[in-house]
């Protein structure tokens, strides 16, 4: 992913193993400030994860894959590492997929810092591979929503709703991109746009509420979202607001489509209503960063993620080609 920092021009992902330490860009300080946020051990890896230092599935997968090589180097119980990094997020598979791999590579002896080098560059190049796909559906002059963020920074480069914009974009077609700005947390408004004025990608932040005006309006093409975590059905969790978006694309008749690589599928799940929700603090909904926005004494609920059925889904698409939801149960991997 290359960023400027200080007008020069630099080539980072969004996590790194370097020097024994955990290494992030700190996206909770997107952006407005790139900080490099440094986790020396588990505890600190953790933290990052929880604290939203990372976040966007394959990225938390990455991270807490070096949480373990890092363990590893310093001789730390790895059981007790594998359970506090396993209970740092509930929702995205990738978590507890990379943190599975991990595990049973230090149980047979091999060397856990390779491994999780090996699986950073494997997911990374998965992603790319996604937007090989991606952007064959992309027409010139196509106009795409997406929603949360599901770039580089949510995978440590290409990003998977992002990697068929990037390639389409690169390859010479003229797109735009509305970008939600994704309430509570904006990574929309924070993080993707900042993402495709990095790559020089036309767009515009708009409210979360909007969407269904500009597709009603015939101003949106087609929706590509990520995903945390995709049920055996076919059914999808994403980033709260997802489900929305999937139901006015389907009223508009405008093809909705997620992007994943197949470490997001977890066929021990059958559907959407088993995969488990996080709720995070109503502090995110009832204030916008140190400013309160709402009046002291209400409560807010704030669910991270929803479930997308099946049904709304015009197609999942993956490193290994584009497939209807109803396909994936038949994906071997």
């Amino acid at each position: 992913m290359k960023i400027r920092i200080n007008n020069e021009e630099k080539d980072l992902r969004a996590v790194w193993f370097e020097d024994g330490m955990v290494k992030l860009i700190d996206q909770r300080k997107l952006p407005h400030k790139i900080d490099i946020f440094e986790a020396g051990n588990y505890e600190e890896v953790a933290y990052a994860i929880k604290d939203m230092v990372v976040r966007g599935a394959p990225a938390i997968g990455i991270t807490a894959a070096y949480g373990m090589a890092q363990a590893w180097l310093q001789k730390q119980d790895i059981q007790k590492v594998y359970e506090t990094l396993k209970n740092t997020r509930p929702t995205a598979h990738d978590l507890f997929y990379a943190l599975n791999l991990m595990k049973k590579s230090i149980e047979n002896g091999e060397d856990a810092v390779k491994v999780a080098e090996s699986y950073a560059n494997d997911i990374i190049s998965r992603c790319e591979r996604i937007g090989d796909h991606g952007e064959k559906l992309i027409k010139d002059g196509f106009r795409i929503l997406t929603h949360c963020n599901a770039g580089a920074l949510a995978v440590g480069d290409w990003g998977t709703a992002t990697a068929p914009i990037r390639k389409a974009h690169r390859n010479g077609k003229k797109i735009f991109v509305w970008v939600d700005e994704t309430r509570p947390r904006l990574q929309g408004a924070r993080l993707t746009a900042w993402e495709m004025l990095q790559e020089g990608i036309d767009h515009a932040i708009i409210a979360d509420n909007a969407a269904g005006h500009f597709m009603q309006r015939g101003e949106v093409d087609m929706v590509i979202v990520g995903a945390d975590r995709i049920a055996r059905n076919g059914d999808v969790a994403n980033k709260i607001g997802t489900y929305e978006k999937a139901v006015l694309a389907k009223e508009n008749g405008i093809p909705f489509y997620v992007a994943a690589p197949v470490s997001t599928f977890d066929f021990s799940i059958e559907s959407g209503a088993d995969i488990p929700i996080e709720e995070r603090s109503e502090n995110e909904v009832l204030f916008c960063r140190e400013c309160r926005i709402a009046p002291e004494g209400s409560a807010a609920r704030n669910p991270a993620f929803d479930v997308t059925p099946a049904r709304y889904i015009t197609g999942i698409i993956t490193e290994m080609g584009i497939f209807k939801p109803e396909e994936i149960k038949n994906v071997k991997f």
